[in-house]
């Protein structure tokens, strides 16, 4: 079951909101011997957090099937790159990686315990998971949840800090609907004036571009890769390999980011850079001068870089590229993921 994005949250009365985790979601079957993790799109998990493997199956009962998320808690909140890192071949680097940054699991669905619950209303399913698992001990969670909707507003604002992702409302008389998008997920949202210092091609040639590569000077007065934005239509796609153009004559020349081009492309995070995600794909990335500034929406910040590929708003002429910088973003306050835990749940 899946959820699609909102500008805010539902009305109270009839939804049960949770915080939205940032992490792997996953499906893990507990059978009478054994135990299996499943990603969402049905791959096996279990080799990637072999200590997350061996602790579920001591804490989950027998017969169960449980909905949630994997994550990996940094010292300043949830740590996605940590996640990524154990997506590796190599099972010495996994097991290497499970005992310095250890994983958890944080249960916020129940879809069997003694029999199918698919078909039972959400907030049946949430009372069940709560007794089944509301004793459970790390690295086993129970998300906490509320009804009362100004407390989920306050935790949108909140728990952000901890590095969690948004909030997500659940219809409380909905069963269990996999693939389909039956939640409402409201994630922070923010703009950013960026500088526009290269663009990768569409995947159906080079009549048409398919991102273009965001910059932002840092207090050294380089120029950092934050992102990408590719939200524009095929008209556009077109209309910005005119308007590009002149921007790309000897773009290379004195570029912020010409070394990418070269050894150093070998150990730096890149625009071009493959990773175990982009397997397959092309990178490559063509420069310009980095001269031009647009307005971007983002909702958080993954370390100095947009976590998920941010929304062109507009152009901004009137901007010049030098005053794009890192301190114009909102700084979040931090916040200690024990506290969001110790939130508990409330049926108010």
């Amino acid at each position: 079951m899946l959820a699609k994005l909102a500008d805010e949250l539902p009305p109270a009365g009839a939804y049960l909101y949770e915080p939205k985790w940032d992490g792997f979601r996953a499906i893990v079957f507990r059978g009478d011997k054994d135990l299996y993790i499943q990603s969402r799109d049905s791959r096996p998990l279990d080799r990637y957090f072999p200590e997350l493997h061996d602790a579920l199956l001591e804490r989950l009962p027998k017969n169960i099937v449980v909905d949630g998320e994997i994550v990996i808690a940094g010292p300043n909140g949830l740590d996605f790159d940590a996640l990524q890192l154990r997506l590796h071949p190599a099972e010495s680097r996994v097991a290497k990686l499970a005992k310095e940054t250890p994983s958890s699991f944080v249960a916020f669905d129940m879809l069997f315990w003694r029999t199918d619950l698919r078909g039972t209303p959400q907030s049946e399913r949430r009372e069940l998971l709560e007794k089944v698992l509301g004793k459970s001990k790390p690295p086993l969670f129970v998300t906490p949840m509320t009804r009362d909707r100004s407390a989920a507003v306050d935790w949108l604002t909140r728990f952000e800090g901890a590095g969690l992702d948004g909030v997500i409302a659940k219809p409380e008389s909905s069963r269990y609907l996999p693939g389909k998008r039956a939640m409402l997920k409201v994630k922070h949202a923010r703009t950013a004036e960026c500088v526009v210092a290269g663009f990768r091609w569409h995947k159906s040639g080079k009549d048409a571009v398919g991102s273009l590569l965001l910059g932002l000077y840092d207090d050294r007065g380089a120029l950092q890769h934050v992102g990408v934005t590719s939200s524009f239509t095929m008209a556009m796609r077109k209309q910005l390999v005119k308007e590009l153009a002149p921007l790309r004559k000897n773009a290379m020349e004195d570029h912020p980011w010409r070394e990418w081009a070269g050894a150093a492309a070998e150990s730096s995070r890149m625009p071009g850079g493959q990773s175990r995600w982009s397997a397959g794909k092309d990178l490559s990335w063509e420069p310009l001068r980095p001269e031009r500034v647009c307005e971007v929406k983002y909702d958080h910040m993954q370390g100095d870089r947009f976590r998920h590929a941010a929304l062109f708003l507009r152009w901004r002429p009137d901007k010049p590229a030098e005053d794009c910088r890192y301190d114009q973003l909102e700084v979040t306050k931090p916040y200690e993921l024990e506290k969001i835990f110790s939130s508990g749940s409330s049926g108010s």
